[in-house]
């Protein structure tokens, strides 16, 4: 377990974890941008995310920075164990209070775009 950026790139560096979990909020620094860079530094790493934000935004947000799953903290009993399943099988992991507006989202998106 690490607690912020630094040691977290570092430790995935060296050890070279098939998946990291980070915290969206983490303490010293912007967990956004921790999985931005972590993910152009180390490309294969599967990386989960967890956060206590239940809107499309963020987790849209998160998949776009380079998140292989959107885990609610709430849900982590439920969600966590089936995110890494789904990540080691090739897939995205949504946690499903938010797996439907996230869908929602890009079929609409996707319309306008088809009928621009």
């Amino acid at each position: 377990m690490v607690a912020d950026e630094t040691s977290l790139r570092a430790s995935a560096v060296r050890l070279h974890p098939t998946i990291a979990v980070v915290d969206l909020a983490l303490v010293r620094d912007d967990g956004l941008g921790v999985v931005r860079r972590l993910h152009a530094r180390c490309p294969d790493l599967k990386l989960i995310v967890l956060s206590h934000h239940d809107e499309a935004s963020a987790c849209q947000a998160t998949l776009e920075a380079g998140a292989n799953a959107f885990v609610l903290k709430r849900a982590i009993a439920t969600d966590l164990l089936p995110a890494i399943e789904a990540v080691l099988a090739g897939r995205v992991s949504i946690s499903p209070d938010v797996h439907q507006t996230v869908k929602s989202r890009k079929e609409n998106k996707n319309t306008r775009t088809d009928n621009s």
